[in-house]
């Protein structure tokens, strides 16, 4: 890992602990406001220090995490893991929001198979025009 005392930009910190697939992605997250630095909006050449408090959304989940170390480098999942440290508030609402989505799936209706032709027709019929 590289010292604290190098200068970082987010976009590419975000990348090396592996919150976001791509620089890019991480860029278009951070332009796209769902990523807060210290409660605020930021741009993706800020540079996060260590002690920083990073609010961030990826895919379903919203994080909240203390920055722990800086590095550019993408290595093994379980090294990024140690560039941060989650807070408890954000792991609770992670694992209800997850509950909840597990709940949510049996719940909507699905078909047991696609529709042959002949069901497709009257579904047709049925629907307005």
């Amino acid at each position: 890992m590289n010292k604290t005392s190098e200068k970082i930009r987010l976009d590419k910190w975000l990348w090396a602990a592996r919150f976001y697939k791509t620089r890019s992605i991480a860029k278009e997250a951070i332009d796209g406001g769902k990523v807060h630095l210290n409660g605020s909006r930021c741009k993706p050449g800020k540079e996060p220090k260590v002690g920083d408090t990073i609010r961030l959304r990826a895919g379903w989940d919203e994080r909240t995490v203390v920055v722990q170390t800086l590095s550019d480098k993408r290595q093994k999942a379980e090294l990024a893991q140690q560039l941060y440290l989650e807070t408890e508030e954000s792991i609770a609402l992670r694992e209800k929001s997850a509950l909840e989505r597990k709940a949510l799936r049996g719940a909507t209706p699905r078909p047991d198979h696609r529709p042959d032709k002949k069901e497709r027709r009257k579904l047709r019929e049925l629907k307005p025009h």
